[in-house]
């Protein structure tokens, strides 16, 4: 499988909300990184996509893909309510992509994390979606619900 293929089995597991085949094109020892859970290693990575896929109404568009033999990029789109506030979320993403052996071994995610703030926490977000303090806390509480869904 090319390395654009890759990309487009990720995007539609991540569409049919398939955690594992999604896992399944990182390699064991993936880096990602996104402005919500900051840095996962490993496990923790593809943990975090088995914990959003559990019961969420997630819709995935993706677009622009785009890759070589090592590094490639996409844009997606994800709709989606956002579970703790009940609130809809439209948010556009960014992917940059690099790969060994046909696994993607890093996976760097970037958005507007203000848009998407706004959208998920109301008013909260809009006031204070542009300040650091709050993307440490949406990440504190993001990686803390990973950690209880990892059982440590």
């Amino acid at each position: 499988m090319n390395n654009a293929a890759t990309i487009e089995k990720f995007y539609s597991s991540f569409n049919a909300h398939d955690a594992a085949s999604m896992a399944d094109c990182y390699d064991d020892n993936i880096t990602f990184q996104d402005p919500a859970f900051g840095v996962l290693l490993g496990d923790e990575a593809k943990s975090m996509w088995r914990m959003l896929m559990k019961g969420t109404d997630v819709q995935v568009t993706y677009s622009n893909v785009v890759a070589n033999d090592n590094a490639g990029s996409a844009d997606w789109v994800a709709t989606y309510t956002f579970s703790k506030t009940g609130r809809k979320v439209v948010n556009r993403v960014h992917a940059e992509f690099e790969f060994k052996d046909g696994k993607i071994i890093k996976h760097s995610d970037t958005f507007d994390f203000w848009v998407w703030s706004r959208q998920a926490l109301g008013i909260s977000g809009l006031l204070l979606g542009w300040t650091g303090f709050l993307r440490q806390k949406v990440t504190e509480q993001a990686t803390g619900r990973l950690k209880q869904f990892m059982g440590k």
